[in-house]
């Protein structure tokens, strides 16, 4: 925090809020929020830990997102569907651009919802046979909730828009990459059956873009590099072997450089990554596991 100072900040997996707003509040931070408390297990024990944010200008209003039952039991979910942590979204004045609604979120994890239990009687293969299962269709049950989870946000992100009009800022762990079809519907810029001069007019508004490719954009416009010559994503979190981008801002056309309303643009994608790739343990024995995804806005000239 103290090497960079980003105006907003989108915290996943806080266990204690009251620690992390006395802390970024010494940093400057003056405004804090969450809509969630972590489960107490003892004292000092916590467990489900929740999203929070914290800016430099004022938020004027904070409410967790709640989806729809009705849109949930017509795709055939539970009338009960909750999101897995609550969805925070936070109405902030930002300078040139007034209220701007920033929504937190920690998706729902691959991790399996089912577990086996090892019964001291089951054969060595018996008990990898059951694991097995409980791999297989706990695995896409998370998935089943991970996709909803954006679905249904996304659509309360839509009629947000529409009733009040704020640029759109979504950003936190999605525990998937936004590339495999999991959580595709939140970079949903096309429509079916309507003329392409409506479809110009009114959907970029409703739209998110990835900031990495609005990054992209405005290095190419600016004439830094060229289409053919893509600059190299760092990923945000990686599995023995493997790596991969997890964790994403999303933002809509107010800061997007190719849309003709926009106020700013994308100059800086940056992910740190340093914890992950030369750890210090006095340094960074308590940092997360995922890179941290930070941009920078300026105004447009």
């Amino acid at each position: 925090m103290q090497e960079s100072t980003p105006d907003i900040i989108g915290f996943q997996e806080v266990f204690s809020a009251e620690s992390l707003k006395i802390l970024v509040s010494e940093n400057g931070y003056q405004h804090f929020a969450v809509v969630d408390e972590p489960q107490i297990i003892d004292d000092f024990i916590y467990k489900k830990p929740v999203v929070a944010i914290a800016s430099r200008y004022p938020i004027v209003e904070v409410e967790a997102v709640k989806p729809s039952l009705t849109l949930a039991a017509t795709l055939g979910l539970s009338r009960e569907f909750v999101f897995s942590r609550k969805v925070l979204r936070a109405t902030i004045d930002v300078p040139h651009l007034g209220h701007c609604d920033c929504y937190v979120v920690h998706f729902k994890s691959k991790r399996s919802m089912l577990e086996h239990d090892v019964i001291k009687e089951q054969s060595v293969e018996k008990s990898i046979i059951e694991s097995l299962k409980a791999q297989v269709a706990g695995g896409w049950g998370s998935t089943i909730q991970r996709g909803s989870e954006a679905t249904l946000l996304m659509v309360e992100m839509i009629e947000r828009r529409e009733s009040s009009n704020n640029a759109m800022v979504l950003m936190g762990d999605f525990n998937n990459t936004l590339t495999d079809g999991v959580l595709s519907q939140l970079l949903t810029c096309t429509l079916r059956f309507v003329s392409a001069i409506d479809r110009e007019a009114y959907l970029a508004k409703y739209c998110l873009l990835d900031a990495w490719d609005l990054f992209e954009i405005a290095k190419i416009n600016d004439g830094e590099f060229s289409e053919q010559a893509k600059l190299k994503r760092i990923p945000t979190h990686y599995f023995g072997a493997t790596s991969s981008v997890l964790d994403y801002i999303l933002l809509s056309c107010e800061f997007d450089a190719s849309y003709h309303d926009s106020l700013y643009q994308v100059s800086e994608h940056d992910t740190y990554d340093r914890h992950l790739i030369n750890p210090i343990f006095d340094r960074d024995g308590e940092s997360t596991d995922h890179g941290i995804v930070s941009v920078t806005l300026t105004l447009r000239s």
